[in-house]
């Protein structure tokens, strides 16, 4: 049997970063995808599509993913069920993410980190297109 789902889209909002129990890193996020075709007003449709990411996978996401960011997953497709505390039955279907990816040039990239000075960590950011200070 094969289950693998490859996505390009963009984040709906900042990745949700947590810890199970056994303090294993587990981070949730959304991705906007674009269908293929337009409707007939022209406009396009997207799908938004639950992901979760584990361990590693996890804080990466987390730390260098941010909202609008586009970007690449893949994984395998997962259904989950479980009972709420009035006994109703919920479904949920995620994409469990094994890889990450940016799907855009780092020059349109802004750390979600990144503050209004443009320095980050006390390091200025420079466009390499500009003219060096020395």
């Amino acid at each position: 049997m094969l289950n693998r789902v490859i996505l390009m889209g963009r984040l709906t909002k900042d990745p949700e970063l947590r810890h199970t129990a056994n303090n294993i890193q587990v981070c949730l996020f959304t991705l906007a995808v674009n269908r293929n075709f337009k409707k007939d007003g022209g406009e396009r449709e997207a799908d938004f599509i639950n992901c979760v990411a584990w361990r590693n996978t996890a804080e990466f996401v987390n730390k260098y993913f941010s909202k609008g960011l586009q970007v690449v997953v893949s994984g395998r497709l997962q259904t989950r069920t479980w009972d709420d505390d009035e006994g109703k039955k919920h479904y949920v279907t995620e994409v469990v993410v094994d890889e990450a990816y940016f799907a855009e040039s780092k020059k349109d990239y802004k750390p979600k980190n990144e503050d209004t000075g443009n320095t980050q960590s006390g390091f200025m950011l420079i466009d390499v297109d500009d003219d060096l200070p020395f």
